[in-house]
């Protein structure tokens, strides 16, 4: 709980437009697919693949932005504007990142 408030903090700090942290909460699909994807990458750690897919999908519907439950997010990502952002399975995401609209990210293994 304590780090989504950090990110919610860290996202009002790097926005100019978000006025405070209850608008970054209620608003943000930056900030809603973080909640998402902690969720979901609890659940993948514990091996419960299919509903963890099932809650990245939910959030995505949601949000525009994928990132697969294997993903590894740092803290303190900041999402701007995120439609059409894919994160792999096989990414990882490191502390203090922005990332814009239209980025796929991935590796190879």
């Amino acid at each position: 709980m304590k780090q989504l408030y950090l990110d919610a903090k860290n996202i009002m700090l790097k926005d100019p437009a978000a006025r405070n942290i209850l608008e970054v909460i209620i608003l943000y699909p930056g900030f809603h697919i973080l909640v998402f994807h902690k969720i979901a990458h609890f659940l993948y750690n514990h091996k419960v693949f299919f509903i963890a897919r099932l809650i990245s999908q939910i959030g995505r519907f949601f949000t525009g932005i994928e990132i697969h439950p294997g993903a590894k997010i740092g803290k303190r990502l900041f999402i701007d504007h995120g439609m059409g952002i894919v994160i792999g399975e096989t990414a990882e995401v490191g502390n203090d990142c922005t990332i814009y609209h239209g980025v796929t990210l991935g590796r190879n293994r």
